[in-house]
């Protein structure tokens, strides 16, 4: 029997996705957003949302439009610093953070999808990621009312030098949005360049996964040696087109004295 997985719109894809789903999301920086998912689910409606991401866009685009809809309940997140209201929901009480070092949380994406509960790493040893007291949310006055708790720290030795790592338990959410530059209608997908840092394990991630793809193609039309997410961890794919909207966060201009 044929394996097509393919839907026909954003809208049809992401609606069964509830109030107070988890959820993994692609992108690094402004590259590889589902924006034409992440609209969907604007339109939706689904709110109370614990959302997982690298970052949570920018004021006005990508998961920012969830943030000032007020639809998202938990950022867990490596970085939020280009995006003045996630700052002001946070510090105001309306927001609950999880901050994460970027490789701990790609990583642990990528073990939750690969079936591995936890792992040790050295990243955070010796901070507050180990040791706790990170502030995850406040009041309304800026008083803390939620801090992270400490983790697990024990010593190991590969290769014969003995250091200290911290226990960090992966990541399974209800649902994943990605966007590929190219997939086929068996879910098999090839991202492009920085999309490539998150869009994988945060699809691994996720018991169901949604692919925004710039280019449908058949099966067999990809090189299987090309293919970064096999197409066992997508449910579902949908053509956004190659003229989609794309974002740069920052551009730099150099001069002709320095050209």
């Amino acid at each position: 029997m044929a394996i097509d997985k393919t839907v026909a719109t954003a809208a049809e894809a992401v609606a069964d996705i509830p109030d107070g789903a988890s959820l993994a999301v692609g992108g690094f920086g402004l590259s590889g957003n589902p924006i034409a998912l992440i609209e969907a689910l604007l339109a939706q409606g689904a709110g109370d949302l614990s959302v997982v991401s690298n970052n949570c866009g920018v004021d006005g685009w990508g998961l920012g439009v969830l943030l000032e809809a007020g639809r998202i309940r938990k950022m867990t997140s490596s970085y939020v610093g280009e995006n003045k209201e996630f700052a002001r929901r946070y510090l105001g009480g309306e927001l609950e953070l999880e901050l994460t070092p970027q490789g701990t949380l790609a990583e642990k994406l990528r073990a939750g999808g690969s079936g591995i509960a936890a792992f040790y790493t050295r990243s955070g040893v010796g901070t507050q990621v180990a040791e706790g007291g990170l502030p995850q949310k406040y009041d309304a006055e800026g008083n803390v009312l939620q801090a992270s708790a400490p983790k697990e720290v024990r010593p190991f030795a590969p290769g014969g030098v003995e250091n200290e790592y911290v226990l960090e338990e992966s990541i399974v959410t209800d649902f994943a949005l990605v966007h590929a530059l190219r997939g086929d209608r068996h879910g098999n997908l090839v991202f492009n360049k920085a999309a490539r840092q998150f869009g994988p394990p945060a699809a691994m991630a996720g018991k169901v996964c949604i692919a925004q793809v710039e280019e449908l193609v058949e099966p067999g039309a990809i090189d299987p040696d090309q293919v970064h997410l096999p197409g066992v961890y997508v449910h579902r794919i949908i053509e956004v087109g190659s003229d989609i909207e794309k974002r740069i966060e920052k551009r730099t201009v150099r001069s002709a004295e320095s050209a």
